[in-house]
């Protein structure tokens, strides 16, 4: 039967590369030596190498897939505040000031992505539409508003709720109890948005090589010996910027983060009149459930792009297409008969104290660990990381020196998601 959702020109990847195509960066040689080496060229990547070569270091990204080819590609284009513990729960793990300052780096990531995009006049579809955090049930409702009102009013984007007798105006579905607008957050083409900035940091003096994994990584002195099968290259700082992607290359940074798949379908075109109906305010959605569902229109407002985590281990998107299609379409019956034109998924990296992280260890810097809110947070911490290789004052965060948490045994393979997403599973589904 989930044969019927699929279109006959369905693909087996993302929407947004049809109109942002992953660039061919190629290369039959590599420099013998660099200032600076990153690996990855994502946003976090590419914002750290555009700093260091802005500051006069000779600065190259290797991927071993094409440029942008993970999650910076892959996302929804939801842009937000990103920090998911409230400062009540930051201060009582930490201490107040340092819980301050990492709620503030969330609201300034989320103002620093609208001054890059504006200010270098970037083209990538990008909006201030809002996002509508909608409640699964009533209580979760009572507890949004609570949450929110107990924050600091410096420490929050601005934002007003919505109880479910108004809940029409912003989303023409009654699967929701209310939810909260913050209408600060916004919207972009994540594939335009990574050729955006791989054009910043090439203009900036940056080479980037795709197809060109790093096999093997030694100290050499101050600096490391860098592996390629295009040869070895001999840097003085080296990048880490894997993110949900990180590998058994850098096992300490393997052992703190966590890679949970995360699913998205686009529907097939549909008729103006209904998608304004349906989102009438164009406004980006999420939604109270642990096992978070995200969604939005298209930027040309003609399709629905529905996104969740709705497989554990499953890599093939055809077969979580019709999980996400059978969710979209309890949430919006009239879609019910839409036909899926891409599904794809990709892997965002939790960490154990869901907070993202940025330092430098045994001589490896890095920043990673966005939990799924990585494009303000990858684009911000990406370009701060950069500042810091350089020396920079700016480049201090108040994540400085919070410990990058890992657990017993745990090595990078998440063997306790399966119970975790299950026991999440039937929370989501009762009334608490």
């Amino acid at each position: 039967m989930s044969e019927s959702i699929f279109a006959a020109d369905y693909k087996n990847e993302a929407y947004w590369w049809d109109a942002a195509p992953r660039p061919d960066r190629r290369a039959t040689t590599l420099p013998a030596k660099v200032d600076v080496l990153v690996i990855g060229s994502g946003y976090t990547g590419l914002m750290a190498a555009r700093e260091t070569a802005k500051g006069g270091r000779s600065t190259l990204v290797l991927d071993s897939e094409a440029a942008g080819f993970g999650c910076s590609s892959r996302n929804g284009g939801q842009v937000s505040t990103s920090i998911k513990p409230t400062y009540g729960e930051l201060s009582g793990r930490l201490n107040q000031e340092i819980a301050y300052g990492i709620r503030r780096e969330g609201l300034n990531a989320l103002d620093y992505i609208g001054d890059l995009i504006t200010g270098e006049n970037l083209s990538c579809d990008w909006e201030v539409s809002g996002r509508f955090h909608a409640a699964h049930n009533p209580k979760q409702y009572d507890a949004l508003a609570k949450s929110l009102a107990a924050q600091p009013k410096d420490l929050s984007s601005p934002y007003f709720m919505v109880p479910k007798a108004e809940q029409a105006k912003e989303i023409d579905s009654p699967f929701y109890h209310g939810g909260a607008v913050h209408s600060k957050h916004g919207a972009l083409h994540p594939g335009k948005f990574h050729l955006e900035l791989l054009r910043l940091a090439e203009s900036a003096g940056v080479q980037v090589v795709g197809y060109c994994p790093v096999t093997t990584l030694a100290k050499d002195g101050p600096g490391f010996i860098v592996t390629t099968p295009l040869g070895k290259v001999s840097a003085r700082d080296v990048i880490v910027a894997t993110n949900g992607y990180t590998g058994p290359l850098t096992p300490w940074h393997r052992r703190r983060v966590i890679p949970i798949g995360s699913y998205i379908i686009a529907t097939e075109e549909l008729p103006l009149e209904l998608t304004s109906r349906l989102l009438p305010t164009n406004r980006m959605i999420s939604d109270t459930r642990k096992l978070v569902f995200y969604y939005r229109l298209s930027p040309d407002k003609r399709r629905i792009l529905f996104g969740g985590r709705v497989a554990y281990k499953e890599n093939d998107p055809k077969v979580s297409a019709p999980r996400l299609h059978n969710w979209m379409s309890l949430i919006f019956p009239d879609v019910k008969s839409s036909k899926v034109t891409h599904s794809w998924m990709g892997y965002v990296a939790y960490t154990f104290d869901t907070l993202p992280h940025i330092g430098k260890q045994d001589g490896l810097w890095y920043a990673m660990g966005y939990c799924g809110s990585g494009v303000s947070l990858a684009t911000y911490f990406g370009m701060k990381i950069g500042q810091q290789v350089l020396g920079k004052a700016d480049g201090k965060s108040a994540l400085d020196n919070v410990p990058f948490q890992t657990r017993p045994l745990y090595e990078g393979n998440p063997w306790f998601l399966a119970p975790s997403i299950l026991y999440y599973r039937i929370k989501d589904a009762l009334p608490i």
